[in-house]
């Protein structure tokens, strides 16, 4: 947590943080010309910030995007500010809360409505892996289970307590253990909203914005442990389906860490 603190000191990179928490996906130049930093200071601090895992890069064709990744301040509120009064550490939940806002733009559609997330889970790919798609696994960290032949183009049903979530359009879109899965999300139906609670209202708002993408990519970091990045992607602007991904992903990826890293499950979001 050191190296969040120290990066988090600089005036600097927070302004540079404040940027891509307004709008994310931004390229280096972008980054330049709304900030009014040379190139190479703002390549520098950009070093330190992905360093500390504060942001994280997407590349998209010949680009290179940005994203904020709130991983590092769900660790600090997770593991250390729990300890506290909550009012002597309300700065950093205040940041916390920034780094998790829902970001939009005058666009329909594009990469700075996509949602990205980064942990680093000790763990092996192949149990990383399994974990996301095992019922046996999503039930202890998520409360479901997502049932499929995991094959590309074959179907995924959710599986919420008594409710089963069947339709053409949620499919698998990649399928490539133990690096990389990607299937299409979860289709809002008013008997999904009562039994989870969220409501028929939302589920009818949900279900008017077109279908979204979940994308998980796992790389081996070394000393046994493994990067996983969660990119959600396919929002329209002023999304709700993301602010309540944006609110869930953190929840989720942390049960998923505790769960392989201790055995103990998270109760889930």
């Amino acid at each position: 947590m050191d190296a969040v603190f120290r990066a988090l000191a600089d005036p600097g990179r927070r302004r540079l943080l404040d940027s891509l928490n307004a709008r994310g996906g931004q390229t280096l130049s972008e980054l330049c010309g709304q900030l009014d930093m040379t190139r190479q200071a703002v390549s520098k601090h950009l070093a330190v910030l992905e360093a500390a895992q504060l942001v994280v890069s997407v590349r998209r064709g010949r680009e290179k995007l940005h994203y904020l990744n709130a991983a590092p301040i769900n660790a600090v509120a997770d593991r250390w500010i729990a300890r506290y009064h909550r009012r002597r550490a309300q700065a950093l939940a205040d940041l916390a809360t920034a780094l998790e806002a829902t970001v939009t733009t005058d666009a329909t559609t594009d990469a700075t409505t996509d949602f990205v997330y980064v942990s680093y889970i000790a763990t092996t790919p192949e149990a990383l892996f399994r974990a996301l798609v095992e019922p046996e696994f999503t039930r202890q960290y998520w409360g479901i289970a997502l049932e499929s032949e995991w094959s590309v183009g074959a179907p995924v049903t959710w599986v919420e307590g008594e409710v089963r979530i069947e339709h053409p359009d949620q499919r698998v879109v990649a399928y490539d253990p133990p690096r990389r899965l990607a299937y299409t999300w979860h289709t809002f139906t008013p008997e999904w909203g009562a039994a989870t609670g969220m409501g028929t209202e939302f589920a009818e708002r949900a279900a008017a914005e077109p279908r979204t993408t979940a994308t998980f990519e796992i790389e081996d970091a070394g000393d046994g442990t493994v990067k996983l990045t969660v990119t959600h992607t396919g929002f329209p602007a002023g999304s709700i389906v993301r602010e309540a991904c944006s609110q869930g992903w953190p929840h989720l990826v942390s049960g998923l860490k505790t769960l392989l890293e201790t055995g103990r499950t998270l109760t889930p979001a």
